[in-house]
């Protein structure tokens, strides 16, 4: 399917953590709407060069694997510095990797909390930060992620230092739109909610799968695939006027539903 909305073709988009589930799906989209892509990966190459084969059958958009740790500096300039090698350019930086712990104050220790802060906070920060210097001023794209579960009316004590730390991404992504939107590079958002992938359904059983899926006015959980045109709309030029903002993709999901994510005990 081609969104006619989605004028990137040759643009060129890295995004963190996209060897599978959201990410994945956004690369694939990006992609076969034109634009060549940065697959990220951590410790895994197998899904995500199976991405860049899957990618490159298609013949429309190129793309390359890049294994590093985007909770680091170090790993940031990597992943720039590979880009801009495979590529020679940035358009577009979809900060999609991130960490999602589950521990109530009286479980959290130094290196818990530090944890969330490096892969949700400082890497995408300092990545942001450096990417700046090389996006095209004006139309440059920086997202961010975050999460429904920030705006929840109420919220369990283990969801502490996520919470914290996609707080602390949605200020960091409202100022910086205007501190780099003085140069036409916007910045903005996504936080979904319940999203049908391995990492959410591990260690739940699927009675509570099936309940989460209800409390949702479509009865079902969200898909990577529902996730990934608004985070492309974001990226292309039909959304240059779109700046500081915070999209929550979420299908109307009722907080309790989101909440229950993070039940460490359930029966």
């Amino acid at each position: 399917m081609h969104y006619a909305y989605l004028d990137i073709v040759g643009k060129v988009a890295l995004v963190t953590g996209s060897s599978r589930s959201i990410g994945a799906a956004i690369v694939r989209l990006l992609s076969d709407q034109g634009a060549s892509v940065v697959i990220n990966f951590v410790n895994s190459p197998g899904p995500a060069q199976e991405l860049v084969s899957e990618i490159k059958s298609k013949g429309k958009g190129g793309a390359v694997a890049v294994q590093a740790d985007a909770s680091t500096i170090a790993g940031g300039k990597h992943l720039l510095d590979e880009t801009v090698k495979a590529f020679g350019k940035l358009d577009i930086l979809i900060l999609n990797a991130g960490i999602m712990g589950s521990k109530p104050l009286a479980d959290i220790d130094e290196k818990f909390f530090d944890n969330h802060i490096n892969a949700n906070v400082k890497g995408p920060l300092f990545l942001a930060k450096a990417a700046a210097q090389i996006l095209p001023s004006p139309g440059g794209r920086i997202i961010f992620f975050s999460s429904s579960l920030t705006s929840a009316s109420t919220v369990l004590p283990n969801a502490l230092c996520y919470v914290i730390s996609k707080g602390a991404v949605e200020q960091a992504s409202r100022v910086l739109a205007k501190d780099l939107g003085a140069r036409g590079i916007t910045v903005n958002t996504i936080s979904p909610g319940p999203v049908d992938t391995d990492l959410f359904r591990a260690g739940k059983p699927q009675k509570l799968i099936d309940i989460i899926a209800a409390q949702n006015p479509s009865n079902k959980l969200g898909q990577p695939e529902e996730i990934a045109p608004i985070v492309c709309f974001l990226a292309c030029p039909a959304a240059q006027w779109v700046n500081g903002q915070n999209i929550r993709v979420n299908g109307v999901c009722i907080s309790f539903a989101f909440l229950l994510l993070h039940l460490t005990v359930f029966s």
